[in-house]
C-alpha cells in the first residue's frame, strides 16, 4: 500500500510539472514575435522562466515537506525534555531536580486544565489509530493515515497534508502560482494580437482554449490565496472553519470568537477571558522560513505534555 501511495503521489507531481510545460511551451515554440522579443529583451524572458522554475521548485518543495506529524513532534519534545532533565540532574543534583519537577508538573497541569477545560483530560484525546495524544488543532488524516499538527486540509494536488509544518510553504506556493498564471494569461492574450503568430485556425483555437483554462485557474488561485490569507490573519485553519461545531474545544465558544488569535489568559483567570488580541499568523507566516507558525497555545500544550502533565 505504501508503494502504491508513493507512486500515486509522484504521478500527480509529474502531471503538475507536465501541465506547466504544456501551458508555457506553445508560447515560445509557435509565437515568432515572442522569440524576437526574447532576443531584444532577454531579461524579460529570463525573469519569466525564473518564475516558472521557482514555482515548480516551490511546488515540489511543498509536496515533499513534512506537514508536522504529531508522533514526530511528541518524540522530539520528549527527547529534548529528557536531555534537559539529564543536564539539570548533573548540574543541580537529584534532590533539587525532583523538587523542580514537582513545580513544573503542577504548572503544566494547571495550564493544561485551563486549555482543555474543566473535566477534560488527555485520555479522551487519544487517536485510536496512531495511539498518540492529539494536541489542540491536530487531526487524524485518513489519506496520510497519521495525526497532523494544526491540520488544515489534505491537498490532492500536492499528495500530502497541509499543516503546522508546511502551511507557510503552501501559502508561498499558491502566491507564486497565482503570479505565474496571471503573467502567462497576459502573454497568451498578447499572442492573439501578435503579427508573428501562426495564422492557422488550429493555433488560434488552441490559444483560446488554453487562455480560458488559464483564466479559470487564475480565478481559483486568487480565491484560494485570499482565503488562506484570511486564515493566516485570523490564525485559523480550513478544518476549524468548516468543522467548527464538531471540534470539542469550540463547542462553548461563540462563533464570532477566534480563540487561537488571542493572547493566552493568565493562569487562574476565567476560560477564554482574554487580555488583548494579536493576529499571530501574519507575523509568523511571513517571518519564519521553516514554515512553523505555532501559537503560544500549542507551544504550551506540547511543553506541558513533555514535562509530564497527567
Amino acid at each position: 500500500m505504501k508503494i502504491l501511495s508513493l507512486l500515486s503521489r509522484w504521478r500527480t507531481r509529474v502531471l503538475m510539472i507536465a501541465l506547466h510545460i504544456l501551458f508555457v511551451g506553445p508560447l515560445f515554440l509557435l509565437d515568432h514575435s515572442l522569440l524576437q522579443q526574447t532576443h531584444r529583451h532577454p531579461w524579460y524572458t529570463a525573469l519569466y522562466l525564473f518564475l516558472v522554475l521557482l514555482t515548480i521548485f516551490q511546488y515540489l518543495y511543498t509536496a515533499g515537506s513534512n506537514p508536522g506529524y504529531v508522533a514526530d513532534a511528541l518524540r522530539d519534545e520528549l527527547a529534548a525534555d529528557t536531555s534537559l532533565r539529564r543536564t539539570r540532574d548533573l548540574s543541580l543534583g537529584l534532590a533539587k531536580t525532583e523538587r523542580s519537577r514537582g513545580v513544573a508538573s503542577y504548572s503544566s497541569s494547571t495550564r493544561l486544565t485551563l486549555w482543555l477545560g474543566t473535566g477534560s483530560s488527555l485520555s479522551n484525546r487519544t487517536c485510536p489509530t496512531c495511539r498518540v495524544y492529539q494536541p489542540p488543532r491536530s487531526k487524524h488524516c485518513h489519506d496520510c493515515n497519521k495525526c497532523v499538527l494544526r491540520f488544515d486540509h489534505y491537498c490532492a494536488w500536492l499528495g500530502t497534508c497541509v499543516g503546522y509544518g508546511n502551511h507557510c510553504r503552501f501559502w508561498w506556493y499558491i502566491f507564486e502560482e497565482t503570479i505565474l498564471c496571471l503573467w502567462t494569461s497576459v502573454m497568451y492574450a498578447m499572442s492573439l494580437s501578435s503579427t508573428g503568430r501562426p495564422s492557422s485556425w488550429l493555433y488560434f483555437s488552441a490559444v483560446i482554449i488554453l487562455l480560458v483554462l488559464l483564466l479559470a485557474a487564475l480565478l481559483f488561485l486568487v480565491l484560494l490565496l485570499l482565503f488562506h490569507s484570511y486564515l493566516v490573519v485570523t490564525n485559523q485553519t480550513t478544518h476549524e472553519l468548516i468543522r467548527r461545531k464538531r471540534i470539542p474545544e469550540f463547542r462553548n465558544i461563540p462563533e464570532n470568537v477566534k480563540p487561537y488569535s488571542i493572547v493566552l489568559p493568565s493562569v487562574g483567570s476565567e476560560d477564554f477571558l482574554v487580555e488583548a488580541e494579536r493576529p499571530h499568523g501574519v507575523q509568523t507566516l511571513l517571518g519564519k522560513a521553516d514554515g512553523r507558525t505555532c501559537s503560544i497555545h500549542e507551544e504550551m500544550y506540547m511543553k506541558a505534555f513533555a514535562m509530564g502533565a497527567p
